[in-house]
């Protein structure tokens, strides 16, 4: 599997990267985990993405993989302690999640800690960066990173405080194409993409319920009309991936399943290399051709 250095990080990360969020809010039992990743770090996968509010994911993680700690570089986020619905940006908060995060995982540090969509306007206060900066010195973990879009992403980039950005970019999503990643790119960032298939929201017979299962998305692509997602859906997701991936300045894409036999898939789908210049060019065309004001990055 192709791997890219992940900015100014001694990291050299594969361009296919496990997101632990489905594992943990589908409760995947133990002996799913353990399979999926077992295989998919025997196939060449060496990043693993979780956060601490991703229900039981670390746990499941950490005791799938633990004992094979140096196959794979381990990131995860910090921000919501008690779960999604409640963040908290206190430095003790941040600082007593990431220590918490190191026992559910089975390790002495992660290599990359993320603040989890934190807003611009706590961003600024400084508190929050200082947290993981202290995180960084205990030797907790090797960079901090920012995870999340539009304003406070671009405000993430330019304060230079942060080694890496995870961002939404896929065909539903393009927003940080042109307002952040070249920013993120000229400061030699490494650049993480999350839910780079789009929730796979097209497949969708019907408008999704929430977010999670890409409503959003599924209502950009209604608009969209990209015409090779009406073919075969393995295809479809393969070009899709490779879009997002082709994208420059990004390094690697965080994919998550609860399906061990689904990574195999995704990763079969890069053997292909990036798209062909012109249909990548086609896909940001359309685009900007039909997306609106409004289809800011999602989060």
């Amino acid at each position: 599997m192709e791997k890219r250095r992940l900015g100014k990080t001694d990291m050299v990360v594969s361009v296919l990267g496990f997101g632990g969020s489905e594992i943990g809010y589908e409760r995947a039992s133990s002996s799913t985990v353990k399979k999926l990743l077992n295989r998919a770090l025997d196939a060449g996968l060496n990043v693993i993405d979780t956060a601490e509010c991703y229900v039981t994911s670390e746990e499941l993680i950490g005791a799938a993989v633990g004992a094979r700690r140096g196959d794979y570089y381990l990131f995860t986020k910090c921000g919501h302690e008690r779960g999604w619905s409640y963040p908290d940006w206190r430095p003790e908060s941040l600082l007593r999640s990431v220590e918490r995060s190191l026992k559910r995982l089975k390790t002495d540090y992660v290599d990359l800690v993320q603040l989890h969509s934190c807003s611009e306007a706590e961003l600024r206060k400084g508190h929050t960066i200082d947290a993981l900066k202290r995180a960084r010195e205990r030797g907790h973990t090797r960079y901090i990173g920012y995870s999340g879009d539009s304003a406070a992403a671009l405000y993430a980039v330019e304060c230079g405080e942060f080694d890496t950005l995870q961002i939404s970019v896929s065909l539903a999503d393009q927003e940080a194409l042109e307002r952040i990643l070249p920013s993120a790119l000229a400061r030699s960032m490494g650049v993480i993409a999350k839910r780079p298939l789009a929730n796979i929201a097209w497949h969708n017979g019907s408008r999704p319920p929430d977010d999670f299962y890409g409503r959003t998305y599924w209502e950009r692509l209604q608009k969209l009309r990209y015409e090779f997602l009406e073919g075969d859906l393995k295809m479809a997701a393969a070009t899709a991936l490779r879009f997002t991936l082709s994208v420059p300045g990004l390094h690697t894409a965080i994919v998550g399943t609860a399906k061990p036999g689904r990574f195999m898939e995704n990763a079969a789908a890069l053997e292909e290399g990036p798209l062909p210049k012109e249909t990548f060019h086609n896909i940001r065309a359309r685009w900007r051709e039909v997306a609106q004001a409004s289809w800011t990055g999602q989060t």
